[in-house]
Formats: C-alpha cells, sequence, structure tokens
C-alpha cells in the first residue's frame, strides 16, 4: 500500500490523530521529528491496510488494543549489552573509575533504556569495581521509558542466546543464571536496579546523578525539544557528573553546558554553574516557564529586592498610573502610597528633574531603552544635582508592553570629574581616533569571523541532523530486518515440518500392498502410490490433479460415482464396498474391490475421498 500523500489535508489529519493520542493516552508527540513519526506511523497503518491517518484515527477508536502495536511501532526499542565496545571501555576505564572513588553512593540513570541491557550493562561494570558487596549498599541503577512493554521485558532481566552475544567473555557465567533458553541477570545485584515509566519532555528528571546513560534517544526529538532534555540532564547531574550519548548525538550547540570528555565516544562532563542567575537560566531552559512565575516571590521577594536597589525607581504603568516605587524614590520626590495609582502627569516628578511623558512616549513607540543624561536638578535647600535618567520599556513573556521602569542615577560626582577629565580628553582625543581606527578594523574582521563561525554552526547542524536521521533509518532497517529473520525462520521450521509428513505419507503409501488413490473435493488425483502404478500401468506423476473419472485405466471409474458421492457427504467415516469387472496394466480381466472412505480434517470438515483397490483372487 503507498504512502499518503503530504497535502495540507493530510498535515491537518495527522495533527488530529497526534491530538487524540496526547487526549485519550496522554501520550504527547509533538516534541517527536514530525518526519521520522510520519514514518513510523505510516508503516503501522500499511501492516493494518489503512490509508489515510483520518481513517487510522477512526481505527483506534474502535480498536483500542491498537494502540499498543502504535507505540510499539512508535517506540523504537534497538538495544543490546555493550552496544558500541569502545565507547564503553573508556566508561570502564576512564569514568567509573573517578564516580567510585570513595565511599559516596553511586547514582545512575539510564533513560530511555529499552528492555534494559545498557542498564544491566553499566551495573555489572560497577560490580567489577566496587564488588558485589559494596555494589548492594552504594550502588542506586535508575532505568526509565516511556514504553511500558519494554519497561516489563526489562523487570524480567531475561535474554535469548544472540542477546547476549555481545557481552564480554566471562561476565555471562558471573553475572547470569541459565533457565531453560533463556539467560536472567543475577537476582541479587537486580534489587539495585529500579525500573519505572518516565517521559523526558513531561517528568521531573532524577537529579543527584554521576554517570546519566541516554543513547539514541535526543535524535527523535525536535531542537526545541533535545534543548530542554539536555538542560534537564545538566540539573539531574551531580558536579562532575558524567553524560553518555549515543554515536549519532553530539551536543555541538551545548558546550555551555557539557564540555566533552570524549567526543568521538560521546562521553562528555558536566559544566557547573555556581551563578544564581545561570543556574534559574538553566531551569528556565529546562522547564520552558518562568521559575518565579506565579510564586509567591513576585510579591516578598521581588518587593525585597525592588527596594535593595542604590537609585530610586519607579514603575508606570500602561495607563499612565503610577504602579511602583522603591523606598530611594519615595524620600527623594515626597511619595506616599496614596500616589499610587494615580496618573503620572498629576505629580511633580513628571516634569522635575525631566519632562518625563515624552521619554516614556519615546521608550514605549521604539521598544528600547532612552536615557535622559545630565538633567539638572535644583530642589530648595539642597545643592544642584545632576542625574541621568533611564527609562526602560517593561513587557510580558508574550511581548506585549506593560509599561516602564524609570530610574534615577545621580552622576554629581560624575560631572566634577568630567570636567577635570576633559583637560586631559584633548590630549587624548589624537590617540583615541587612532585607537578608534584600529577597533573599527578588528571590528570588521571580527564580524567576518564570526559570520564564519555562523556558517560553519549551520553546516554542522545540518550535518548532525543529517546524522540522526540516518541512524534512526538504520535502527529502523534493524527493527524490520529483526522482524524479518524472526517470519523467514517460522517459515523454515514449517517447511521442514511439512517435507517430514511428506516422507512419512510416501513411505506408508509405499508400504500399503492395495493400490491406493487419495482425491480431492473435485475428484482431482492428490496421491497414487506404487501398487496403483502396479496394478493400471500409470505413474503417479502421469495422472496427479486429473479428473479420476475421466481416466482410462481399465476400471469403469462411472460406476464408483455414487460411493464417491456418498463418501464426501458423508461425515461419520464410514466405508463402502464395491466389485467392480476391470483390465489391469497387463489386459487380464480382473475383479476388483474398490473400498471408499472418507478424507477428514481434525475439524471432521470432509476434504476429499480415499480409495483402496484390490484385485480379488481366482475369479
Amino acid at each position: 500500500m503507498m504512502a499518503p500523500q503530504m497535502t495540507d489535508h493530510t498535515e491537518q489529519e495527522f495533527d488530529a490523530l497526534l491530538e487524540y493520542l496526547k487526549r485519550t493516552r496522554a501520550f504527547d508527540f509533538a516534541a517527536y521529528k514530525r518526519p521520522s513519526l510520519m514514518r513510523r506511523v505510516q508503516k503501522r497503518m500499511q501492516a493494518i491496510e489503512i490509508a489515510t491517518f483520518g481513517e487510522y484515527t477512526d481505527y483506534l477508536e474502535v480498536h483500542p488494543e491498537e494502540f499498543a502495536q502504535l507505540f510499539n511501532t512508535i517506540l523504537i526499542n534497538v538495544t543490546s549489552f555493550f552496544r558500541d565496545h569502545e565507547a564503553w571501555e573508556f566508561l570502564r576505564d576512564s569514568v567509573i573509575p573517578v564516580v567510585t572513588d570513595g565511599d559516596e553512593a553511586i547514582r545512575v540513570w539510564s533513560a530511555g533504556c529499552a528492555s534494559g541491557e545498557e542498564a544491566y550493562s553499566v551495573a555489572m561494570l560497577l560490580a567489577e569495581a566496587v564488588g558485589r558487596d559494596q555494589f548492594r549498599e552504594r550502588v542506586k541503577i535508575y532505568a526509565t521509558d516511556v514504553d511500558e512493554q519494554a519497561l516489563n521485558q526489562a523487570r524480567a532481566a531475561s535474554y535469548t542466546d544472540k542477546q547476549m552475544a555481545a557481552i564480554p567473555p566471562g561476565f555471562a557465567e558471573k553475572y547470569f543464571a541459565r533457565e531453560g533458553d533463556q539467560f536472567v541477570f543475577d537476582t541479587d545485584l537486580r534489587r539495585s536496579v529500579i525500573f519505572g515509566r518516565h517521559d523526558l519532555i513531561q517528568d521531573a528528571p532524577i537529579s543527584r546523578v554521576g554517570i546519566l546513560i541516554c543513547r539514541n534517544a535526543l535524535m527523535y526529538f525536535n531542537a526545541e525539544a533535545q534543548s530542554r532534555i539536555i538542560a534537564r540532564f545538566h540539573f539531574a547531574l551531580a558536579p562532575n557528573g558524567v553524560l553518555f550519548l549515543g554515536k549519532a548525538e553530539m551536543l555541538l550547540t551545548h558546550s555551555n553546558l557539557f564540555t566533552p570528555l570524549d567526543l568521538r565516544r560521546r562521553i562528555f562532563r558536566k559544566i557547573s554553574k555556581d551563578g544564581w542567575r545561570e543556574r534559574m537560566a538553566i531551569m528556565t531552559q529546562a522547564t520552558g516557564e518562568d521559575v518565579f512565575g506565579g510564586s509567591a516571590m513576585s510579591s516578598g521577594l521581588y518587593q525585597a529586592a525592588f527596594d535593595a536597589n542604590p537609585h530610586p525607581q519607579i514603575v508606570v504603568d500602561g495607563s499612565g498610573l503610577m504602579a511602583l516605587y522603591n523606598e530611594r524614590a519615595a524620600t527623594l520626590f515626597s511619595l506616599t502610597a496614596s500616589d499610587i495609582g494615580r496618573p503620572l502627569q498629576d505629580l511633580e516628578l513628571s516634569y522635575r528633574p525631566v519632562e518625563l511623558r515624552s521619554l516614556i512616549g519615546q521608550a514605549m513607540e521604539q521598544h528600547r531603552t532612552v536615557i535622559a543624561r545630565d538633567a539638572q536638578w535644583d530642589s530648595p535647600g539642597r545643592e544642584t544635582r545632576f542625574v541621568d535618567v533611564h527609562v526602560l520599556p517593561a513587557a510580558n513573556g508574550g511581548g506585549r508592553l506593560m509599561g516602564v521602569s524609570i530610574t534615577f542615577v545621580d552622576v554629581s560626582r560624575v560631572q566634577d570629574l568630567q570636567q577635570q577629565l576633559n583637560r586631559s580628553k584633548q590630549d587624548l582625543e589624537t590617540a583615541y581616533e587612532e585607537l578608534q581606527s584600529t577597533n573599527e578594523e578588528l571590528e570588521t574582521t571580527n564580524e567576518e569571523l564570526q559570520s564564519t563561525v555562523e556558517e560553519l554552526e549551520t553546516t554542522n547542524e545540518e550535518l548532525q541532523s543529517t546524522n540522526e536521521e540516518l541512524e534512526t533509518m538504520n535502527e529502523e532497517l534493524q527493527s524490520t530486518n529483526e522482524e524479518l529473520q524472526a517470519l523467514n525462520e517460522e517459515l523454515r521450521n514449517r517447511s521442514e515440518d511439512l517435507n517430514r509428513a511428506n516422507s512419512l505419507l510416501e513411505s506408508i503409501l509405499k508400504g500399503v500392498r492395495s493400490g491406493v488413490a487419495v482425491l480431492d473435493r473435485e475428484l482431482h488425483v492428490l496421491a497414487w502410490n506404487h501398487r496403483a502404478e502396479d496394478l493400471w500401468g500409470l505413474r503417479a506423476d502421469e495422472i496427479r490433479g486429473q479428473n479420476f473419472l475421466n481416466l482410462d485405466i481399465g476400471l469403469p471409474t462411472e460406476k464408483l460415482r455414487g460411493d464417491i458421492r456418498a463418501a464426501l457427504a458423508a461425515t461419520d467415516g464410514e466405508f463402502r464396498e464395491t466389485e467392480v469387472p476391470a483390465t489391469n496394466r497387463r489386459g487380464k480381466p480382473i475383479t476388483c474391490k474398490v473400498t471408499t472412505t472418507s478424507l477428514t480434517a481434525k475439524n471432521r470438515d470432509v476434504r476429499g475421498v480415499i480409495l483402496v483397490m484390490d484385485e480379488q483372487p481366482g475369479r
């Protein structure tokens, strides 16, 4: 069946399907790469012969058991023990000795663990490093995935000979027990491996992790979702924690969060952020929301921080009303609580020390900060002051202007210093112009370099995206190949069973001393044994498939028509015997006894007729 053509209508149907999955099953695939997601859904649709996404949505509504098959198709679970051996060797030799040094607890997170092979791989390496007793006391391995069926397989910890092939020599005997045709992971160590369902986009990350393994999972998400997940991984890791990714994942655009320990093997170390602003920025990136939004901090802590500003500051809302002021502004401009909500134009500070309304209009119109410098302020009983007035437009998260923030910075001392500096300025102007010229040249060179860097980054991102797509398709092909191998094995087994049954039937027919003919319901010859060939002179390959009643073999087949029809209609298995005059292959007249019985299946359906032909002696 051909895949749906990508039209606007098809895109709308696909969006409706994703919304239906989110609404009914709480699976939100909006963050997944759309082309790959479409390709996986279409594969499932082809398997059940459905042409459009709209028809498939209707099918899901009627057949709720189809959800499990769809999710198994979308969530590709391709994994193995110690996949990419060189990377695991680096982890064993260079990372695990650092993580296990000391006596602290060791926490590992295997995100997107599928059927659990990688979680048990790191468990074996840690057990080798610290010993069984220390492993039970210190190690906790959290293995998560969104696929419940895969998690159930991982919890069983039971694997076939083929799955065990990649395990290093000696590990299978040491950490697995043979149970029938399966290998089961050590029960004692398995208690330290905890499996659970976890959505990398929606659920909170596991914290204080020393090693985080997430291999070939990021490549299924779009760039925005990848950025959020990587920020969550940064939050989850302990200081100097290690992130182990798949070979298609590079972190080229996240060098501020992770530094490569071995880029070729995709092993990275967390870059710790000590400043609170940096940590809050990472948390905002991870959640996609303002970390202060809607909390008590927006009142008490915000007001305390507002009052801590060393400069007088006021806030005017979009309607021109006084909204906020800090303690320094209240002291300087004699503001009281009753001034909150008053039009700014009714207050003296709207025109002293500078006309604020024009600055506010300019800032809001141009969406930029407007500064009035060196405004002179002559207040009664005080010396003349000079202030810089900073008018900053304030916008909400959606970019809509909410008002302006106005800050008054006292620059009186700067004015005094400025006069002193002006005398030196003339001497420096010549040197400054030369430096300015050099700076402009450097700026030009820097812009050219920046442009080159941006082009290289764009090229790297395109190559990274292509690599991820190729890796995705490779895993899809691997999954399909495994399915075809299983199907081929099943067909081979059935073919062998059929050959054995045919051989047995042929041996039985050769051993029967009577002539035997087996007919189907259309009376075509299915089997003709050696005694029948000797009796009538025709080989089996000459008459197989021909209508028995049309054969010219010296046997009056018309006289057997009634018995044959009775056998086709019978269901009780009884047989009928008829003696008819015939002529054998040597031309000798004989009397032939023909026994007719039904050929039935296990369910007692009549599939044909069996004729047993015996030459009667002395007649």
